[in-house]
C-alpha cells in the first residue's frame, strides 16, 4: 500500500511485479515456462490521486502500443486508488460491480459507519468473504515471509526517495547553470557540455529566455 506515491510508483511497481513472477522456482526435469503460476502486483494507492482520471482501478499488462498487440503473458500490475471511491460508496450495493465491492471493502472495512454496507458486500462477493476468513487464519510464517517482504520493499523506498530527492536537487542546480550561461549568450552546444543535459532541455530553457 501507497498512502501518497512518489513520481516513481510504475517503475517500483514494475520492479516487484517481476519479482513476484520470477521469484517462482520452475527447476527440475519435470518442469517448464509453463508451469510459471499467474503474478499479480497490487497496489493499493490510498490518499493521493495518482493516474488523472476518475477510474479507480487499472490493469496493466505487457502490450504493443504501436500494433495494439497483447502479449498474453501471466504477470499484471493492477492499481487500485482509494481516493477516488467518495462516489462508489454511495451507491446501493445491488448496483455496484465486482471491482466496486473490493474497492469499497478495502477503502471502508474499518469505518465502523460503513459495517452494514461491508458485511452486504461479504454476502454478494465470495472471494471478499473468503479474503476475510484468510486474514483470520494466517500462520506465523506467512506473516513473517510477509514482514521481510515488507522491510524489503520499505529499505528500497527509503533508498529511492533520497536518491530522487538528490538527483532532482542536483537538477535544479544544473538548470539555474544552463539558464544563467544561456542569457550570457552561451551556445547550446556548451551549455550541453557543461551541464551534460539533453538538448531538448536547453533548448526549452532557452526559450524561455527569449
Amino acid at each position: 500500500m501507497s498512502l501518497n506515491p512518489d513520481p516513481f510508483e510504475p517503475v517500483r511497481l514494475e520492479f516487484h511485479a517481476g519479482k513476484l513472477f520470477t521469484g517462482q522456482d520452475i527447476r527440475g526435469t519435470d518442469k517448464t515456462y509453463d508451469d510459471l503460476k499467474q503474478a499479480y502486483q497490487i497496489a493499493i494507492l490510498a490518499k493521493k490521486k495518482f493516474f488523472q482520471d476518475n477510474i479507480f482501478v487499472h490493469t496493466f499488462e505487457y502490450y504493443d502500443p504501436v500494433d495494439k498487440m497483447p502479449l498474453n503473458g501471466k504477470s499484471r500490475i493492477i492499481t487500485l486508488e482509494l481516493s477516488k471511491l467518495d462516489k462508489v460508496i454511495r451507491k446501493p450495493v445491488d448496483t455496484m460491480n465486482v471491482k466496486e465491492y473490493w474497492g469499497v471493502y478495502f477503502r471502508y472495512l474499518t469505518d465502523k459507519s460503513k459495517r452494514r454496507k461491508i458485511n452486504e458486500i461479504m454476502e454478494r462477493e465470495e472471494g471478499i468473504a473468503m479474503a476475510s476468513e484468510v486474514l483470520q487464519t494466517i500462520s506465523r510464517d506467512e506473516i513473517e515471509r510477509a514482514r521481510l517482504m515488507s522491510e524489503y520493499k520499505y529499505q528500497l523506498d527509503t533508498q529511492s526517495k533520497l536518491v530522487y530527492a538528490k538527483r532532482e536537487g542536483e537538477e535544479k542546480s544544473k538548470v539555474k547553470i544552463a539558464r544563467k550561461a544561456l542569457s550570457k549568450g552561451a551556445s547550446v552546444e556548451f551549455v550541453q557540455e557543461i551541464t551534460d543535459l539533453d538538448i531538448e532541455t536547453i533548448r526549452n530553457i532557452q526559450a524561455k529566455l527569449s
